[in-house]
């Protein structure tokens, strides 16, 4: 079933006051993590709106990986984050937890 502690889940949370920008960043971000990640080795779900999908006019979105953490995806996951960052979408915020206590 690929669970923890016999797997590791890394949320990838997207938070932003316009819908449409989290769904194309999102996308954007899914696409990425797609060519970069051994889709063998992980599953990775597309884009989706988390289960409580609007906090205090926030629209929040998600992608959930499932596979074993090894130095080299943390290297993936921050040269895209560099990358999304260097887009300069100041109004959208994204947070990685990995292994989240609370998936909500």
């Amino acid at each position: 079933m690929k669970y923890p502690p016999f797997c590791d889940i890394i949320v990838v949370n997207f938070n932003s006051l316009s819908e449409k920008e989290i769904q194309e960043t999102s996308r954007w971000f899914y696409e990425k993590l797609k060519n970069q990640l051994n889709t063998e080795k992980f599953k990775i779900f597309q884009p989706m709106p988390s289960p409580i999908d609007k906090i205090q006019n926030r629209y929040r979105w998600r992608i959930i990986i499932k596979g074993n953490m090894t130095e080299n995806i943390y290297l993936i996951l921050n040269k895209i984050l560099k990358e999304f960052y260097e887009r300069k979408e100041k109004s959208i915020r994204v947070t990685i937890d990995v292994n989240p206590n609370n998936m909500i």
